[in-house]
């Protein structure tokens, strides 16, 4: 039986989902939008997006990136 150690990585990485109705950004209180495929969560209202490391979200300012237009093009 052969390992799927990309699954298992996307499983371990993904958030909750009773988490995510929970979380709002930290910065606005408003909703987030999760992004699996970066694996972050995006705050168009701070243009920010927070990663998530090993299905946690980092939720403090230093720990995300502006958002592109590229990125707000893609919501």
């Amino acid at each position: 039986m052969a390992l799927d150690t990309e699954n298992d990585d996307e499983q371990a990485s993904a958030v909750d989902p009773k988490l995510l109705e929970l979380l709002v950004c930290p910065l606005t209180k408003t909703r987030l939008i999760y992004d699996a495929s970066a694996r972050e969560l995006i705050s168009k209202a701070a243009g920010l997006a927070f990663p998530v490391r090993n299905g946690v979200p980092l939720m403090i300012e230093d720990a995300a990136r502006p958002l592109t237009d590229r990125d707000l093009q893609k919501r």
